[in-house]
């Protein structure tokens, strides 16, 4: 395998993970775990599986018909490719202004920065990496580093917060309590909504795709999960290590009470540069995917791809300029985007099965099975949720 192509299929990994592994993700495992202590290590592990089978179908499927989420969507049925593009689009855009949100928090904690100064600095790096003259490059590279760093700062806060892992361990399988409501939320926040197809997107627009690349897209694809999974168990471990501890997280920024508590006025440092590199990688990776929707629609926004993407950042930190309330955003955000994963992930496992679309490949049965079964999971657990904030 080349170099180059081997920096994109790691790229593309980070890319997806650090969306994945966003401020919300960081925000939602904090508010759960100190509301779930060791049962939340069962949301974990279900979000972890779901992620598996739908990250693998939807890689694959789109990679090999070499078509984005919306273009396969419109060549199944004309029309659904703009339906799910507005859908993913709107809920990138409330994790956006979200993750601009976090930026903000994160150098608040690190620097003492004023929230709002914070977001709007951040939104100018975001900006910079964009316009840089090799934009995807730069993208794999900053999304690659950040990433290897908010792992070892957060396993740092996990050893120092001493969790009782065993404790996890048993819960894992055999839970207290299971809140249907935080699957749908974590997942959304982990797998929902632009984040499932933020991979994908990228290989294709690096011009890897084909039957002939599947096993480099399988590589990609399941070193994204394992480097979400690793994030999801050391943040979950850490925060779980602090509230065992009876510690009561402040409301306002719970993830920074979690580092503090673990290892005092340095962890909370950590917090900060934790919370600003899953921001600022979530803030590139929303903002590239969700215009990665709209620029095959038509060739004014494929021209312009980098002002559009531009837009969508700048927008988004004025939403968050106006109104505020990072955490209570971050939750919301997370929980929007699950109930599109159902759709989304069916879409591409319809189109799976249409000889028209897939011509010579012959999608694996046990990956469709497996998809299928997410679909109808997520769809239960969001009927389930639905009815529970409507009664």
């Amino acid at each position: 395998m080349n170099k180059q192509r081997s920096s994109v299929l790691l790229g593309a990994a980070f890319l997806m993970a650090t969306s994945a592994v966003g401020p919300g993700f960081l925000t939602q495992t904090t508010v759960f775990t100190q509301q779930q202590a060791a049962a939340f290590s069962f949301v974990i592990l279900v979000s972890i599986l779901l992620d598996i089978g739908a990250q693998l179908n939807i890689w694959r499927v789109l990679t090999v018909t070499q078509h984005r989420a919306q273009d396969l969507s419109n060549a199944l049925l004309p029309g659904l490719g703009y339906l799910l593009a507005g859908l993913v689009v709107l809920g990138g855009l409330a994790f956006n202004i979200a993750n601009i949100g976090g930026c903000g928090l994160g150098l608040q904690a690190l620097t003492g920065m004023d929230t709002l100064y914070g977001a709007m600095l951040s939104c100018g790096i975001a900006l910079f990496i964009f316009w840089m003259k090799e934009a995807g490059k730069a993208l794999d590279h900053f999304t690659r580093a950040l990433g290897i760093l908010m792992i070892l700062l957060t396993l740092y806060v996990a050893a120092s917060s001493r969790p009782p892992v065993l404790e996890a361990l048993q819960q894992s399988v055999w839970p207290d309590m299971i809140d249907t409501a935080s699957i749908v939320t974590l997942v959304g926040g982990t797998v929902g909504g632009y984040i499932s197809f933020s991979g994908a997107h990228r290989l294709l627009d690096a011009g890897i795709g084909g039957k002939a690349q599947v096993r480099y897209v399988n590589r990609s694809a399941v070193s994204g999960i394992v480097i979400t999974g690793v994030m999801r168990t050391l943040l979950f471990l850490a925060a779980l290590g602090v509230v065992s501890q009876g510690v009561v997280l402040d409301p306002g920024n719970p993830p920074a009470s979690v580092f503090r508590s673990a290892a005092g006025e340095v962890g909370y440092r950590f917090f900060g540069m934790v919370m600003w590199s899953a921001a600022i990688t979530s803030v590139v990776g929303a903002a590239y995917t969700s215009v990665s929707f709209l620029k095959t629609f038509h060739h004014f926004i494929a021209q312009h791809e980098r002002w559009f993407i531009s837009a969508f950042i700048v927008s988004s930190t004025i939403v968050f300029v106006l109104v505020g309330k990072p955490v209570q955003l971050l939750i919301m955000a997370g929980a929007f985007n699950g109930l599109i994963l159902p759709l989304a992930l069916a879409v591409v496992l319809v189109a799976a099965g249409k000889k028209r679309l897939m011509q010579d490949y012959r999608h694996p049965l046990w990956m469709q099975v497996t998809g299928w079964m997410v679909v109808g999971v997520m769809s239960w657990l969001c009927a389930v949720t639905l009815w529970g904030w409507i009664s």
